[in-house]
């Protein structure tokens, strides 16, 4: 899935690894990636890159990150606010209703992970835990 997402943008590349599986409903995983990479895209300078990774034995990490100015560590739980937009630099931009972070939480939550940014050194990364289905390394 995040090799041909990421076709669809001349900035957004993804990391080799290994293809990693989890149970979920195909549309809101797809909706999930989607909001992540066009909000890291939105306010990327000039990359974004996607990985997953095994996260112990039980979790998949999907991560999403862009190397545009970042997010204060203070507000980087407010995003995830319905209509949450942030001043400066990560609201300059015409894009956005406020809700794409909401959603992925959300969405998240219903699929037994959970969400969380962090500094992507620089910019930002996503970071998006979902349970893993045994033996989902390929």
């Amino acid at each position: 899935m995040l090799t041909s997402l990421a076709k669809r943008y001349d900035t957004v590349t993804v990391e080799p690894g290994e293809s990693m599986w989890t149970e979920g409903d195909p549309d809101a995983l797809l909706r999930i990636v989607l909001n992540l990479v066009d909000n890291a895209v939105r306010h990327a300078r000039n990359r974004v890159v996607l990985a997953v990774s095994p996260e112990g034995q039980s979790e998949v990490l999907l991560t999403v990150t862009d190397d545009g100015e970042g997010i204060p560590a203070p507000l980087r739980e407010r995003v995830f606010d319905r209509f949450a937009r942030l001043d400066d630099g990560r609201a300059s931009d015409a894009g956005g209703s406020g809700l794409g972070l909401a959603i992925v939480r959300e969405l998240v939550r219903r699929h037994g992970g959970t969400v969380r940014l962090t500094d992507g050194r620089p910019g930002v990364r996503a970071e998006v835990r979902l349970p893993r289905l045994p033996d989902s390394t390929m």
